[in-house]
């Protein structure tokens, strides 16, 4: 794989071995074309529950962002979370506590207030360890054929749509839209599946997400993390989101990609901490030491 870093090293095409200049820009020098353009994998990922807020910038464009067919369902549950969030019930409806009183209140100027990259909006332990809020343009463009965020406001956007912040959850149900889950599965279902045709798709998400799209006709592997510690294995969310977020940054900042799931396991036996890695059915393990 090819990390961000001033380095010369020699990194796997999964067909053979080619040396490259890699910068900090993540810029890999000697790769073949071939390399640097092919994107067969997408990566799917969940939104992270905190966000941090763009305090400048233009409103969101829905005509603007990646899936423009959506712009109709994004308009209806933008409108019904704002109406909602005005209500005295808000908390309970969108099933917060009162810490994010002020996150909820924000809602309800969702159309006026300003956006900007989801890959800076987006914020937590998986999108720490990507990196993605450091990423340069070049690598955001690159993001924004192998990644697909999961959302219940948006339907599904790239690191690079511009957006404002917002609290909601795909567990919610909605006002007259009921289950954010089901009320997405008939929109996305068309938009994922022709994007996922072809390619090897990376599952990252938790269950709430997973239920708005579920991959059918492509090759598709869910990612699940394990921590080993005394000889025992055992599921730690902090763990697995940070694992998670590593592979991720490893594969959308990589000039060589993976093609099948045998490809995706020797990407991530290169991982920092990562000790094993395990494929079944349409599942990666990643064990990492803890």
């Amino acid at each position: 794989m090819c990390f961000m870093s001033n380095s010369l090293r020699y990194v796997p095409t999964y067909s053979r071995y080619i040396a490259i200049v890699t910068t900090s820009r993540g810029e890999c020098a000697d790769a073949p074309l071939s390399a640097r353009t092919l994107v067969p994998v997408l990566i799917l990922l969940p939104p992270s529950e905190g966000k941090t807020a763009p305090t400048a910038g233009a409103s969101v464009d829905l005509a603007g962002l990646s899936h423009p067919a959506l712009s109709s369902a994004r308009q209806r549950v933008g409108d019904t979370l704002a109406t909602v969030s005005g209500q005295r019930n808000a908390l309970d409806a969108l099933g917060v506590g009162p810490s994010l009183a002020d996150d909820v209140a924000r809602n309800v100027t969702l159309w006026d207030n300003p956006s900007g990259a989801a890959a800076t909006v987006y914020t937590g332990v998986l999108y720490d360890a990507a990196g993605m809020g450091t990423w340069s343009g070049e690598l955001l463009n690159r993001a924004a054929e192998r990644i697909r965020i999961v959302s219940a406001l948006w339907g599904a956007v790239s690191p690079a749509d511009a957006i404002p912040a917002y609290r909601l959850s795909m567990s919610t149900s909605l006002g007259r839209l009921g289950p954010l889950a089901s009320f997405w599965r008939q929109h996305l279902a068309e938009e994922l599946s022709h994007l996922a045709d072809g390619r090897l798709v990376v599952d990252c998400r938790s269950s709430s997400y997973v239920a708005a799209w579920r991959p059918t006709g492509a090759e598709h592997v869910s990612v699940r993390v394990e921590r080993e510690r005394h000889g025992r294995r055992t599921v730690v969310s902090h763990m697995a989101k940070h694992a998670r977020g590593l592979l991720t940054g490893a594969l959308a900042t990589a000039d060589a990609v993976p093609e099948s799931a045998d490809d995706l396991a020797d990407a991530a036996r290169a991982l920092d901490g990562v000790v094993d890695v395990a494929l079944g059915a349409h599942e990666i393990t990643l064990v990492v030491a803890g």
